[in-house]
């Protein structure tokens, strides 16, 4: 009799434990997908059903027939891996001739004294596309932008494969370089931030990105920086103003002081 009844007991508390969690499922799913949609107030929902797919976010109809236009210029360089990776001669001896006009801000030998961007070595893809947003307007500089007016595109291509031809800053193996930081080795996967490396050199290159070792830490973090605050937004698909938003001040100063630390005794010497 008490087997039956301890039986009983648990099959009436198993049901009661189902119905319940049923009802909370019910409940929540009423708050979740209809109640909270139709609670905000930039959300106008016909009826139930687009109530529902607007919480799962599926518009059941366009929410607008008319694309959104930025209210900035954007990048239209369409960049691809192979981009300027072979230059012939002619084109090099060009861009070393266009050079000359450039050496005040990076250096006669594209080694830069005055926090600019180095360009020695530096990918032909990344300073070309950089001259085509300069020019376009999607990237603005007090300097750059009326030097980059008046180039033609063969004259982009010319400058881009000479800095690119040129030897990149060597180590100095006898200074102590800082330690790689964790933003820079390891990223912040909990906040969408991949290492620097694996983009910019050392660990990988995306292509249409700048080779960093060696840059200036003002530049760097003055760009990081520019791309948090959406002053500047020529990068593609927004990635670099998506990284830069959720860096904290102090690892934006850590990877430009670790990058500078790259080859500057070589930058500053000239080697």
């Amino acid at each position: 009799m008490s087997v039956g009844g301890n039986s009983i007991f648990r099959d009436r508390w198993a049901i009661r434990c189902i119905a319940l969690t049923a009802a909370i499922f019910v409940t929540m799913a009423f708050i979740g997908f209809v109640l909270l949609p139709l609670l905000q107030p930039n959300v106008k929902a016909a009826g139930l059903w687009e109530a529902i797919c607007s919480a799962a976010g599926i518009a059941k109809t366009p929410t607008s027939t008319t694309p959104v236009a930025p209210n900035f210029k954007i990048s239209s360089v369409v960049v691809t891996p192979e981009m300027l990776d072979t230059a012939d001669a002619q084109s090099i001896g060009r861009g070393a001739t266009l050079a000359h006009q450039c050496a005040i801000c990076h250096g006669p030998a594209g080694f830069s004294r005055a926090d600019a961007p180095n360009l020695s070595g530096q990918y032909a893809s990344a300073i070309y596309k950089q001259l085509k947003d300069f020019q376009s307007g999607a990237r603005s500089n007090a300097i750059m932008t009326p030097f980059a007016a008046k180039l033609t595109n063969q004259d982009m291509i010319d400058v881009a494969s000479y800095y690119a031809y040129l030897p990149r800053l060597p180590e100095d193996q006898a200074r102590q370089v800082i330690a790689a930081p964790r933003i820079v080795s390891g990223g912040a996967p909990l906040r969408n931030i991949p290492p620097c490396g694996s983009c910019h050199g050392s660990i990988d290159h995306k292509a249409g990105t700048p080779w960093l070792q060696g840059q200036p830490a003002a530049y760097i973090k003055a760009q990081l920086q520019a791309f948090a605050s959406g002053h500047r937004n020529n990068d593609i698909s927004q990635q670099m103003r998506n990284i830069a938003r959720q860096m904290t001040p102090q690892e934006i100063d850590e990877a430009a002081r670790y990058y500078s630390s790259l080859s500057q005794h070589a930058r500053l010497t000239g080697r």
